[in-house]
This record gives C-alpha cells, sequence and structure tokens, in this order.
C-alpha cells in the first residue's frame, strides 16, 4: 500500500512537471506577441535573412525566457506542493505577472529606448502617469489571467492526450535550434558588419547575443563586409519632424574648422597664441561642449544637432544632415577637408555625403595629413566664384603628433596631479596645439573678413594613450571644448552660458540660411545666440553617456548602472538621480521616433 502510493506520488509529480513544461511552452508563445511590440521602436527587417534571424532570435529568447521563469518558480513548487488545483492557480498569477512586467518594459523601451533597471524603473515610477494612459493597465492584467486560467485548466485536462502525441521532443529540438542558431548567426553578423542583424541586439530584454569578431577575423573572415542594409532607410524616424522652411537673404561664406582632441582649457597665450588672439577679437564661448568623447558622436552632434545616440539608427546610413542638405538647396559650394581615418569613423555613412570631398593620406601622421588637408583646402578656396561652406578638419592633437622637424614651443611644468608618463602626454599635446595653431593662421590668412568662421573642437582630451579608458572618459577635460565665431560686422563678446555642438547646426539655419521653423523640428539644440532654457546636456552615444546638468554630473551605461559626480568630475557623489531632468532627456533621445 505505501509503495503504491509512493508511484501515485510519483505520477502525479510527473504529470505535474509535464504540464508544467506545456505551460511554459504556451506562456513563451504569449510573450512573443507581447514582445513584438519592441519592433515598433527598432523597426522591422527589410531583408530575407533580416526577417529569418528576427524569427529564430525570437521563438529563441522568449522561449528561453518562458523555461527560466518556470525553472526558477514553478518547478520547485511542484516537488514541495503537488497539488494541481494549487499549482494551477500559482502558475496563472506567476505568468501574468511575468507577462505584465514584460508588457511594462516594451513601454518603458518605447518611450527610453532601455529595458527596465533600477535606473529605468526609478524613472518610469516618476513619470508613471505618462507612461500608463487610459484604463489599459487595469483591463490587461484582468484579460492575461482569464487567459492563464483556461489554459491552465485546459492542459491539465488533456495533458495525457498531447503526450501521446509525441510532441514534446520535437518543440524542444525546434527551441534549442532556433536559440543556437540564432547566436551563430550573430556571431557571423557581428564578425562581418550586418547591420541589417546586429541593430536588433538590444531590442529584447535579457538579450546578450554571442560575438566573435576577433576570432572570426583571425579565421580569414573579412569584417568588413556591409552588406547592401546599410543602403535601407527605416520608417520609424521622422527627421525632420516639419518640412523646412528657408529663404536667405544674402549668401555669406561659412568656413567651420573643427579640430579633434581640443581641450578647452589648453587655449592659452604660449600653446596657441594665434587662437587666443583670435577668440579675445570674436564672439568666444566660455562654456561650451561637445556632443561626445569621440569623432564620431561629436562630429554627430555638431552636423545633425541630436543626440548621440540617433547614431545608431540606419535612417542615418541614407540621410545626410539637414544643414548640409539646406546649404546645398541654396545654391553653397560644399568643401570638405579631412584625414582619411576620420571618414571611417563617422557614425552615420551618410554624414558627408553632401561636400565634395578632399582626403589627405595619413602615410605619414596626422600632422602631415593636416597640413596637406590645409593646402587642399587654400588651394579650393581660392578657385571658388559661388557662395561656399567648408568643413576642415584638422586631427594632430589626437596624437600628440608633429610633423617630421618641428620647431615647437619650450616645455612647462604640467600639473601635479598628473602622472609620470601624462606630464610628457601633456608636453607633446602642447606641440600639437602649437602646430596646429600655426596651421589656423595659414588658413585664416587668406579668408576675407566678411566670412562666417567657426572654430572648435570636435571632441576634448584626456592625457592616456589607452584608447578604450579615453572612451570612456566622460569628464570636462574629454569633452569640454572651446568655440569661437567670426561674425562678419561684429565686435568681440563673451557667450558665458552654457552651449553645446547642439546649438551649431540650428543657429546656422536660423542666422544664415533663414529658416523660419521651430528648432525643435529637426534638432536638440538651440541657437546659440540666446541661452538655452534646457538645465541639462547629453554627452555620449547609446552605450554609454553623460548628463551634464548644472550642479552634478550622472553617467549611465547601456545596461542603466550609474554613477554621479560633482560638477567638476572630481568626487563620486552618494545620492539618487535627479528624475524631472533625466525623464526630459530619455524623451529627447525617442523624441524623432514614431511610435
Amino acid at each position: 500500500m505505501v509503495e503504491r502510493k509512493k508511484q501515485m506520488s510519483r505520477d502525479r509529480v510527473s504529470r505535474l512537471i509535464n504540464w508544467g513544461h506545456w505551460f511554459a511552452f504556451f506562456n513563451g508563445l504569449l510573450a512573443m506577441i507581447v514582445g513584438s511590440r519592441y519592433l515598433g521602436s527598432v523597426g522591422y527587417p527589410e531583408t530575407w535573412y533580416g526577417w529569418f534571424y528576427l524569427s529564430v532570435s525570437t521563438i529563441g529568447q522568449f522561449s528561453f525566457l518562458a523555461f527560466i521563469a518556470y525553472l526558477i518558480c514553478l518547478f520547485p513548487l511542484t516537488l514541495i506542493l503537488p497539488y494541481s488545483k494549487i499549482l494551477r492557480g500559482v502558475a496563472a498569477v506567476i505568468a501574468t505577472l511575468s507577462l505584465c512586467i514584460l508588457l511594462y518594459d516594451t513601454i518603458v523601451y518605447a518611450d527610453y529606448g532601455m529595458h527596465l533597471s533600477p535606473f529605468a524603473f526609478d524613472l518610469a515610477w516618476a513619470d508613471l502617469n505618462a507612461l500608463l494612459r487610459g484604463t489599459s493597465y487595469i483591463v490587461t492584467p484582468l484579460a492575461i489571467i482569464a487567459i492563464e486560467l483556461t489554459m491552465a485548466n485546459f492542459l491539465w485536462k488533456r495533458i495525457e492526450k498531447i503526450q501521446k502525441l509525441n510532441l514534446g521532443n520535437k518543440v524542444i529540438t525546434l527551441v534549442c535550434i532556433c536559440f543556437i542558431s540564432s547566436h551563430l548567426i550573430h556571431i557571423w553578423a557581428d564578425a562581418a558588419d550586418i547591420t541589417e542583424i546586429t541593430r536588433f541586439d538590444d531590442t529584447y530584454p535579457l538579450s546578450y547575443p554571442a560575438t566573435a569578431r576577433s576570432f572570426m577575423e583571425s579565421h580569414g573572415i573579412d569584417g568588413s563586409y556591409q552588406g547592401d542594409d546599410v543602403n535601407h532607410n527605416t520608417s520609424v524616424l521622422s527627421y525632420p519632424e516639419q518640412p523646412l522652411t528657408c529663404q536667405a537673404d544674402t549668401k555669406i561664406n561659412v568656413l567651420m574648422i573643427t579640430i579633434d582632441s581640443l581641450r578647452a582649457d589648453m587655449v592659452d597665450g604660449k600653446s596657441m597664441p594665434f587662437l587666443h588672439q583670435y577668440t579675445e577679437n570674436n564672439q568666444s564661448f566660455t562654456q561650451h561642449f561637445s556632443g561626445g568623447n569621440q569623432f564620431r558622436t561629436g562630429m554627430f552632434s555638431l552636423l545633425y544637432g541630436l543626440q548621440g545616440s540617433y547614431g545608431d539608427a540606419r535612417i542615418f546610413n541614407s540621410t545626410s544632415p539637414l544643414l548640409t542638405r539646406s546649404f546645398q538647396q541654396a545654391g553653397y559650394e560644399l568643401g570638405l577637408f579631412l584625414p582619411e581615418t576620420n571618414l571611417n569613423l563617422r557614425s552615420s555613412q551618410a554624414m558627408f555625403n553632401d561636400f565634395n570631398p578632399v582626403i589627405a593620406k595619413e602615410t605619414n601622421g596626422s600632422a602631415d595629413a593636416d597640413l596637406h588637408t590645409v593646402a587642399s583646402f587654400n588651394e579650393w578656396h581660392s578657385i571658388q566664384h559661388k557662395p561656399w561652406l567648408a568643413l576642415v578638419n584638422l586631427k594632430a592633437p589626437e596624437n600628440f603628433d608633429t610633423p617630421v622637424g618641428f620647431l615647437g614651443i619650450e616645455t612647462v611644468k604640467a600639473n601635479t596631479d598628473l602622472m609620470p608618463a601624462q606630464k610628457v602626454l601633456f608636453n607633446q599635446y602642447r606641440q600639437s596645439l602649437y602646430f596646429v595653431d600655426q596651421q589656423l593662421k595659414a588658413m585664416l590668412a587668406n579668408v576675407s573678413n566678411d566670412t562666417l568662421v567657426i572654430i572648435t573642437g570636435v571632441n576634448g582630451k584626456m592625457f592616456t594613450s589607452n584608447s578604450d579608458e579615453a572612451n570612456r572618459n566622460l569628464s570636462p577635460q574629454s569633452v569640454k571644448v572651446p568655440l569661437v565665431i567670426h561674425w562678419p560686422n561684429t565686435g568681440a563678446s563673451k557667450v558665458k552660458y552654457r552651449t553645446s555642438h547642439y546649438g551649431i547646426a540650428p543657429t546656422l539655419m536660423t542666422h544664415v540660411l533663414g529658416c523660419t521653423n521651430n528648432t525643435t523640428d529637426y534638432s536638440a539644440g538651440r541657437s546659440l545666440l540666446q541661452p538655452d532654457k534646457e538645465t541639462w546636456i547629453y554627452i555620449g552615444d547609446s552605450r554609454i553617456f553623460a548628463i551634464y546638468q548644472e550642479a552634478e554630473v550622472t553617467v549611465i551605461d547601456r545596461h542603466g548602472k550609474y554613477r554621479i559626480y560633482d560638477e567638476n568630475y572630481e568626487h563620486r557623489l552618494n545620492k539618487k538621480m535627479s528624475a524631472p531632468e533625466l525623464i526630459e532627456v530619455m524623451r529627447e533621445g525617442r523624441r524623432f521616433y514614431n511610435h
């Protein structure tokens, strides 16, 4: 009798386990339906291989999540409480809560572009009324729990019939194939830079697709292939939000000089005597910030006037900046002069499409390339007979470079806070600045006073030879840059309110091209000639970024982990983030997307 009871207990547990597996599979299907909402934010694939990857990735990921939820929550209960009525009710409640969390995550992702985390949850909680519109947040959980209870009872009553169909092994095989193949496909896509696939990396929650770029390249697989997908547009981004209305009264020539790794605190009378004097004689912006700490984000924010988080949007692989398009439509001749490596560092393929480029080789270093860049601009400038816009990019400070035989300036005592190796880089950096200063003087000597001239840094500079460390650093040294504007027939002035690269495009569009649109139609910035009402500046990209506020700096990574520093980036503050401003920041990063 005892043995029979044990056997009946084992049979009951076995039946409950089988039922639990099928219940988990059913919830995996429901999760796929709910998860389809994520695609409204990132856009649908436009190639057959994109659809294939998305299909196997969706099946594998949500089936995996459903199984993990079963394994953690229901399987132990099956052994502890092997009673079907209790277990079915508890399972329906757990499944409902899980699906509601997933549904809430899709809402947060659509608004902020990130999945639930302590950071995102704090934002969402502070912004709950705006996220949960109407009464759907009440009706939806009730509908889900009704479906869960119905399906739990349906499966329990028919579990023997389902087992007789012998579908279990086939379903498990299909899910495993999908899960494994999605990772294998992603390994190939990551190595070959297939953006049609890799752009879905962060779409689903708890998704960590495998990567093996270095492994693939070491085995002879070319990682430079980009496929046809780079030219595809996407329908989920409106840039601009409204058609532009522009009419320039007079057409003046515009020269934009951008210098890689130019720190604002290093423009002085010894290191850069010409630029220092030029700053004193023109409009100087003393609290100016780049949109990023690298060339790709700094130049993107300057030309597009948008946060670096938009840099990965596929629309910009075929859509050039409105700034350059508008100058082109106004009849301007556009010239681009930059080193060859920076052409490859741009964040979007179409960033320089409107320009006629003159590319300087870097065989003998960045400084030598800068010499050729300046010579090419001077030659181009001398033969222009119509209004022109020129973008000249100099790179020597990025690599602490000077030409062979260059006679620089005397070294000075570096800041005592610097490490010995940093002190060497500090003085070498000054030599690069002095070299670039001479190139600025040579260029501007041939430019008439009725030309609008903008001189700024693409990004700042941290004194390190470790590129990974420099890429992660978002301190003022890495992002605060000088900005000087020479307006024809205008005297010198100093602007002491805070400005950023986001304001350069709106300023030119409004005051040079005569565009009457609200600047929010096409930019995250406002005109530089008046204080910005925003109390924050977004600096970085979608992977790591900083929010510069009046009294603190918040650094956030792609997983929502954040650190808060004082305004000088010197002390880490033990405090919670300021939710209202950060909600504005995250909204701005999604504002041009259609939902």
